[in-house]
């Protein structure tokens, strides 16, 4: 696998610190997987407004938040499009992302695939190897 660089979390932490709006990709309702925990740090700093999206879980809601199937369905624009998702599956939510003129794709720890963070990095701001919720514990 070829090396390729990576934002340093100061980045991260900035991309954090001045969004609004986070759409949350792979939202889990399972209290001990990432997404979840992850997601009830951010919504626990009450600086964004969240939106969870995972088809499986369409309707329901977790953390007190209704779950929306696709990122078209947020009612609002994005700032940053948070993925809990399997590397293999991550290229078409960043061309959702791209699609819905989201303005950042955060790729969290396990999540990153060189192939596409290289194919779409010039079509949007991505960032990886750094956790939201390690950066929102800065906030």
């Amino acid at each position: 696998m070829r090396e390729f660089n990576h934002p340093h979390q100061d980045e991260a932490f900035k991309v954090l610190s001045s969004a609004r709006t986070i759409a949350v990709v792979g939202i889990s309702p399972d209290p001990d997987r990432p997404s979840y925990y992850v997601s009830e740090r951010v919504l626990s700093k009450g600086m964004h407004k969240v939106y969870f999206i995972n088809p499986k879980y369409a309707n329901q809601e977790i953390l007190g938040i209704k779950v929306l199937a696709s990122l078209k369905e947020v009612p609002e624009s994005v700032d940053i499009v948070n993925v809990f998702r399997n590397p293999a599956h991550i290229e078409p939510i960043v061309r959702e992302a791209i699609e819905i003129h989201a303005k950042c794709v955060w790729l969290q720890p396990g999540c990153e695939n060189p192939e596409i963070i290289e194919k779409y990095k010039d079509k949007i701001h991505i960032i990886w190897n750094a956790c939201i919720g390690v950066e929102a514990g800065y906030l």
